[in-house]
């Protein structure tokens, strides 16, 4: 086993990125010199492959020593190599069900083909969501008769109001179980994924594969669908800016929030 190489996992929203989805000077700088010191980098995201890879394409984290896991750990990827180390997808069934349970409360509801979000209805939820993810999006008129492959995920969204999330993640709960995993990225946002498909698996999967002990992990996040992955890493940071319950899950607390640095001070404080 590598034991020299640290590896960190960082959340982009909230985390990595500012509130204006944007990547510091700061934070950029700190993850070249530990690329540059043999490291490694993996986004951890909930948000779609082609998003990611477009973020970290920007941030030019396509060098050797940068991954991406995508749709909550449903998708690892290597970004240099530009090539998928491992997927896991939800059965067509099990998405067409939870299409018609959202239409029930009529809430806004979304999967992902490898390029663009795939929704019925165009409204305001929709354009929000590509608007911050930078994602294109496709509206069917029916995922029954035109979605022909299983996705990676399915995501629930609204940004006005988070009971109807938690009433509809109470109208699928019993039905839920054994089929699919659910939880919130956000208040806003209502992830839904196969069984057993977290970040902190994902983590496991690629430490694996990289023969990169645990020992050696670092991660870095503020929301809920951060927790296993702040659970499975030996280190986990968790960002001034989150929610004071996550700080249960941290084995450091930044000083400075995701709009100054955090990430960076991270780095220096962990890997450098």
């Amino acid at each position: 086993m590598n034991t020299d190489t640290k590896i960190l996992f960082t959340d982009l929203d909230g985390t990595l990125l500012n509130d204006q989805k944007q990547i510091s000077a700061g934070n950029l700088a700190a993850i070249h010199m530990a690329l540059e010191n043999g490291h490694k980098i993996v986004i951890s995201t909930g948000r779609a492959l082609a998003s990611a890879k477009k973020q970290a394409e920007t941030l030019g984290l396509i060098m050797p020593g940068c991954y991406i896991i995508a749709f909550n750990g449903a998708c690892i990827y290597d970004i240099h190599e530009k090539k998928i180390i491992f997927s896991e997808t939800i059965p067509l069934d099990y998405v067409y069900h939870l299409f018609e349970e959202a239409h029930k409360l009529n809430i806004h509801i979304q999967t992902y083909d490898d390029t663009q979000v795939l929704t019925e209805s165009e409204n305001d939820d929709l354009f929000r969501y590509c608007h911050n993810t930078g994602m294109e999006y496709k509206v069917i008129s029916s995922v029954r008769s035109e979605l022909i492959f299983s996705p990676y995920k399915v995501l629930v969204i609204d940004y006005q109001h988070h009971e109807p999330l938690v009433q509809f993640q109470e109208q699928i709960r019993t039905w839920a179980e054994g089929k699919i995993d659910f939880y919130f990225s956000c208040n806003e946002l209502l992830e839904i994924v196969a069984p057993d498909i977290s970040k902190g698996n994902a983590i496991i999967r690629l430490c694996e594969q990289l023969q990169i002990p645990l020992e050696a992990t670092i991660s870095a996040g503020d929301a809920d669908n951060d927790i296993s992955m702040l659970q499975t890493t030996h280190t986990s940071v968790v960002m001034k800016n989150a929610d004071p319950h996550m700080h249960a899950y941290a084995t450091y607390i930044t000083e400075q929030d995701n709009n100054h640095d955090g990430v960076a001070e991270a780095i220096y404080k962990f890997m450098l």
